[in-house]
């Protein structure tokens, strides 16, 4: 006699738990890094710049001390003192120095603190003050970037992010884009020899440039012979790396600012000027790890590459469509259209999107609307539906339903 046994089923695999709060922060925080690595990089760079400045100055002036302290007179006692006095004059204002700079180096350290600290919050703090906290700090960056330092500085005041951004490195900056715009080089030149070691790493033009502008003024002002000799100072060492360029820039003692010449015509418009400044601009941006456009720029533009599409240029494009407006169709321009892998139907008339839920109906003219649309329409005129485009009337029964594969 047979006898059935009966197996038992095997037990369904666990469910997976739901990601959890905890989990969703970390991977925020983990994005943020991602995003604005400049929050740590740039009090990081500032503080590497500050340490490296204080020990070569430490290191100058202790050479130096040394070296008078060995060529102390030791014929006269009272002049070997008076000797020795000012060289302790000399290390005691080096201490005042290197006791300012340990105070800078402090204050950087503990912005470097409170933005490690202001990390850490991603994965514990409130959501909104998170998101609320981030958007000040994209603001205050776009302003200082374009300019607006009064309005950033307010901004940060009120809001209490001062450590959190970076108006200082900015401030800095805007001095040398000043004196840049107002056709002078002596700062740009000193920020270039305080930052020549990192300058070169990154192969920068912008010394170079600098000293071509500085030359060609010279030739402007028509004084060639100090145009010569200054060539021969500061522009001949670079004689093995841009000698195209360098030829064409002295060629300017022959053709003189009045000239016709395009080539050399250019050379002493006043757009060069603005030209130094946005190279001076990337430089800097490079040289703390920052991006080179605003972080407000980045973050629209991320959610402009899900939403541009071939319908947003064109003429129609519904106001309810950010790409609507120019500000957002100039900064989509180079992005790419959104990857989209199904169609969507968006009705004409009230602009949403017609699926399951809300489907699409053909009137008998081959015209698409949403359903929800024609019945409104319906209502307020007995029955009949008035086609937008062509004006065609026909009862709401004529209007047949689509369906979407």
């Amino acid at each position: 006699m047979d006898m059935a046994i009966d197996t038992p089923s095997p037990a369904p695999p666990p469910t997976p738990p739901a990601p959890s709060a905890a989990a969703g922060r970390q991977t925020r925080a983990a994005e943020a890094v991602r995003l604005e690595h400049q929050l740590v990089r740039v009090p990081l760079e500032s503080l590497r710049a500050t340490v490296r400045s204080n020990h070569r100055l430490a290191e100058k002036e202790i050479a130096a001390v040394l070296s008078s302290a060995s060529a102390a007179p030791a014929e006269s006692s009272a002049a070997a003192v008076d000797h020795l006095t000012s060289l302790v004059s000399r290390l005691h204002g080096l201490k005042r120095k290197m006791e300012e700079g340990a105070r800078v180096e402090e204050l950087q350290v503990q912005r470097c603190r409170a933005r490690l600290d202001r990390l850490a919050t991603a994965s514990t703090g409130d959501d909104a003050e998170w998101e609320d906290i981030r958007l000040k700090r994209i603001l205050v960056d776009y302003m200082l970037r374009m300019s607006y330092y009064d309005s950033a500085t307010k901004l940060a005041e009120t809001s209490g992010i001062q450590e959190l951004v970076d108006i200082d490195v900015f401030l800095d900056a805007k001095r040398v884009i000043d004196s840049l715009q107002n056709n002078e080089v002596a700062p740009a030149l000193a920020w270039c020899a305080e930052n020549k070691s990192r300058l070169k790493k990154s192969k920068s033009k912008l010394e170079f440039l600098l000293r071509l502008q500085e030359f060609v003024e010279f030739v402007k002002a028509k004084n060639c012979i100090q145009a010569i000799a200054y060539a021969r100072k500061h522009l001949a060492p670079w004689g093995n790396m841009h000698m195209k360029e360098l030829q064409r820039v002295t060629a300017t003692l022959v053709f003189r600012s009045n000239t016709n010449c395009t080539p050399y015509k250019i050379l002493f418009e006043q757009e060069r000027w603005d030209y130094l400044v946005d190279i001076f601009k990337q430089d800097f941006c490079k040289l703390y790890g920052m991006t080179l456009e605003p972080l407000l720029n980045i973050y629209l533009q991320a959610g402009l590459t899900a939403l541009k599409t071939p319908f947003c240029t064109e003429g129609s494009c519904p106001r309810e469509d950010p790409l609507s407006l120019e500000g957002f169709r100039k900064l989509a321009e180079p992005l790419p259209f959104s990857k989209q892998h199904h169609s969507k139907l968006v009705c004409y008339i009230t602009k949403e999107l017609m699926d399951t839920e809300n489907p699409p109906r053909v009137l008998p003219n081959g015209y698409v609307y949403s359903e929800k649309a024609l019945q409104e329409m319906s209502k307020k005129n007995d029955g009949k539906i008035t086609c937008p485009r062509t004006g065609d009337v026909c009862d709401f029964s004529e209007c047949v339903r689509a369906f979407i594969s």
